[in-house]
This record gives structure tokens, sequence and C-alpha cells, in this order.
């Protein structure tokens, strides 16, 4: 049926990945992001993120690392401004509204450490109902799954998709 969200038997899920961008992402996050693109290509999920620096390219580049396919939502015009791990560049021109958009793409979130744009982003999914596990600094609200281990996160991801 056309409109129909349900996913055949090739939908891949898109996890999201929010954190750091690279002014302030620090070595440890940017290894627990690529962990986490890792581990979302094993279990053949479609990785979302914003597409530019700090844990944005960490986690494509762990993603990349086990031929998975990455997504980049950008705020600015050009795809070329995109890291070299992100095989579709959406230039949005839209700036920080950006994050709306990588929300609703997702089908799940992981939330890496970050500042107000991540927190914006966990936002953006309370209010939409979005699931979340948070591997994150921001502790926003108790019914956020969180988790020290990023292949349990992103495991934990893949069970909620699998209940949408």
């Amino acid at each position: 049926m056309a409109g129909d969200n349900k996913p055949n038997d090739n939908h891949k899920f898109v996890i999201g990945v929010i954190g750091a961008g690279a002014g302030n992402c620090t070595e440890q996050e940017k290894s627990i992001a690529e962990q986490v693109g890792r581990e979302i290509a094993r279990h053949g999920g479609v990785l979302v993120c914003g597409g530019l620096g700090g844990v944005m390219t960490a986690a494509s580049r762990g993603a990349k690392s086990e031929n998975g396919t990455t997504i980049g939502i950008l705020p600015g015009s050009d795809k070329q401004n995109a890291n070299q791990y992100i095989d579709f560049a959406i230039a949005t021109g839209i700036g920080e509204a950006r994050n709306l958009v990588i929300i609703k793409t997702a089908d799940v979130v992981i939330a890496l450490p970050g500042k107000f744009g991540t927190l914006s982003e966990m936002a953006f999914c309370k209010k939409m109902g979005k699931p979340i596990v948070s591997l994150s600094n921001w502790d926003i609200s108790d019914d956020i799954e969180k988790f020290e281990n990023p292949a349990k996160a992103v495991a934990r991801a893949f069970e909620l998709a699998g209940e949408l």
C-alpha cells in the first residue's frame, strides 16, 4: 500500500548517531563512535548522522570499515562538506534545523556525548516518541536506556527498531 511504513523483507533499519562535532570530540568519544558505526554495519543497518566531523566522522568510518552504508544530513548547501565516509550526502541548507531531519530519518537514535546540538536531537527524540539509547553525558529522562558498552547499545537499538 502506498504510504504504508511497515518494513518489507528487504528493509534495513536506519540508525541515527548523534554526538559531539569536531571541535568538541575527545579521542575516547571518537573511539566509541567508531565502534558504534562498526556494530551498526555488522547488524546490516544504515547509519545516518550529521555528516561532518567528530562523532559523525568516526561513526561513519566505523560503518565503512564493515562495508556499511552511511547517510549524512548536512547543515549547509554544499555536499562536498560531508566527511569522506559518507555515501549519501544530503545538503539541506537549513543549518541546525537539520537536526530534526536526522531524527525523523532514523528508526532509532544512539546518543553519544555531545553539547547542545546533541541535546536538541535527544529532545526531538523524546518529543516525537522516537526510540533512543544513550552512551551520552546528557541525563534528560529516566526512560532513556543508558549503556557504557557500544556493542550492547547498538544491539538494543536494533531490538527497539524491530519492535516498531
